[in-house]
């Protein structure tokens, strides 16, 4: 049975997207069968992917709205064990519509039970927000992977995700854990942002990955190939720092289902 992680962060800006595509990448090459889903409404994920957000089919809007098979529409990418679904703008109409849904924290936890025993990781690339999107997710997921940026207002970010954490393992998901926190945007040469690193490893401890993920050329511009950095230029330091991610991700795993 596939772990199922949603990859969330309500601040936006902080390498969430970059993050599902290079891990879930990075994941394929080291020998993982991945699925990733994308349940942004920006399509970020799935434009990243190479695929063009608004020409494709059925995407996940229709697993949560309509309850179609999330068979149907999984597709292959040019990594190989990689699979997506895919998202677009018409997910952003969801949130309304699932307002007055039944059991409309339940529907993407529902849609993905047909897939789970094909996988090894399923990865849930959440929008920048705490609405019905991501506690779709985090109702779905058993951990919780958290990018935050290297930057001045971290620590407050995380303190008021860790409470809405807190407050959807009371309501809806109390087995929900931290898979753990990714350090991104990191520049050596920042000392703020070192003063960050030194805070956020201080505060959560052993949550942190060790692998941080540096500024880098490539993370920005493979998605404009529609290409993870490791296919784009898999040299490049930000692509490495990704397979070290996963490499890291992989253990951490085996060690909690131990």
């Amino acid at each position: 049975m596939a772990r199922i992680i949603a990859v969330a962060n309500q601040k936006g800006g902080v390498g969430k997207t970059t993050t599902s595509v290079n891990l879930a990448a990075a994941l394929a090459i080291e020998g993982e069968s991945v699925l990733l889903v994308d349940i942004d409404p920006q399509g970020n994920a799935t434009s990243g992917l190479g695929v063009d957000p608004m020409t494709w089919g059925k995407t996940i809007y229709e697993a949560l709205i309509n309850r179609d098979n999330i068979e149907s529409f999984i597709m292959p990418t040019e990594v190989n064990g990689l699979s997506l679904v895919p998202s677009n703008s018409h997910l952003a109409g969801a949130e309304i519509e699932l307002v007055n849904m039944e059991a409309r924290e339940q529907r993407l936890k529902e849609a993905l039970t047909e897939v789970v025993d094909r996988y090894d990781t399923i990865l849930l690339d959440c929008p920048p927000a705490l609405g019905l999107l991501t506690i779709n997710a985090m109702v779905a997921a058993h951990s919780i992977l958290i990018p935050v940026q290297c930057e001045y207002y971290a620590m407050e970010g995380l303190g008021r995700l860790m409470e809405s954490i807190q407050r959807l393992r009371q309501s809806f998901n109390p087995d929900l854990e931290i898979e753990g926190i990714v350090l991104t945007m990191y520049d050596a040469r920042n000392s703020l942002a070192r003063q960050v690193v030194e805070q956020i490893r201080g505060h959560f401890k052993e949550s942190v990955y060790h692998t941080m993920i540096p500024r880098n050329v490539t993370l920005a511009e493979a998605p404009s190939y529609g290409r993870p950095a490791l296919i784009y230029n898999a040299a490049s330091a930000g692509a490495q720092a990704y397979l070290s991610l996963a490499k890291e991700f992989v253990v951490h795993g085996e060690k909690s289902t131990r």
